[in-house]
């Protein structure tokens, strides 16, 4: 009888961990997850996953833009008013400091949030932002949402279902005031007339695409560190950063 306990009890000893073994493999696999995390960084890859989407949506924008230029006999950059054929609300050209009824326009909503001063060219406290009520009327095509040009109006329709809008579309977390800067996540377009042309910026949030190796901010062919530009002329919405 004593021979098979004491077998017995080696064989549990054979097919067990014992405590010692079993802390160490915890040990392990915490410092493995730890190790993961801070690889993996899923807040930073959270904000990496947004820019591309910001990249993809200026691609988009600026096709369907260059489209209606291309396509459209007298096409209108600035309209004032859905379906209106004028660019009003354009600059009069890109390099010059804007004068009323010039306006940069937002994708955020007023049902978000109200933009009421911006600084544009060294114009302090250019009150002249555009804002949709809401996030429905800030997609449209007609001419009345956040880009106030009628794709609508191009024959066999809109090149888009909708305008995009920033994934985030808000102000940043450190906002305050009236004002608007570039750590406001939105899209900003503005417009001039001679050359008939457009710019269209986003700022950027991950340090992959706005600080690091892959910066899209210094590479993008524009004149503002501060945003990713696109459009068919990119000196229309200044070098500044409040905006």
């Amino acid at each position: 009888m004593n021979m098979n306990l004491s077998m017995n009890t080696k064989e549990k000893r054979e097919s067990g961990f014992t405590l010692l073994e079993l802390l160490i493999v915890v040990s392990i696999i915490a410092i493995l997850s730890v190790a993961l995390v801070l690889v993996l960084n899923p807040a930073e890859a959270l904000k990496k996953s947004r820019d591309a989407q910001r990249l993809s949506d200026m691609s988009t924008m600026k096709t369907a833009l260059g489209l209606y230029l291309t396509s459209t006999s007298t096409p209108y950059l600035g309209a004032n008013a859905a379906g209106a054929l004028n660019n009003t609300w354009c600059k009069a050209t890109p390099s010059i400091a804007p004068v009323s009824p010039a306006k940069i326009f937002y994708s955020l909503p007023t049902a978000v949030g109200t933009i009421s001063q911006a600084t544009l060219d060294g114009a302090s406290t250019y009150a002249a932002a555009q804002q949709s009520a809401s996030v429905a009327a800030a997609t449209v095509t007609d001419g009345s949402g956040w880009i106030p040009v009628a794709f609508d109006n191009l024959v066999g329709g809109s090149p888009l279902s909708n305008l995009p809008i920033d994934p985030v579309n808000a102000f940043g977390s450190g906002h305050t005031g009236a004002a608007v800067d570039n750590t406001d996540l939105m899209y900003r377009y503005a417009c001039s007339v001679t050359p008939l042309a457009f710019e269209i910026d986003a700022a950027l949030e991950s340090s992959t695409y706005a600080t690091g190796a892959d910066s899209k901010l210094t590479s993008d062919g524009g004149n503002n560190s501060n945003f990713y530009e696109v459009g068919t002329n990119l000196k229309i919405l200044g070098t500044g950063n409040n905006f």
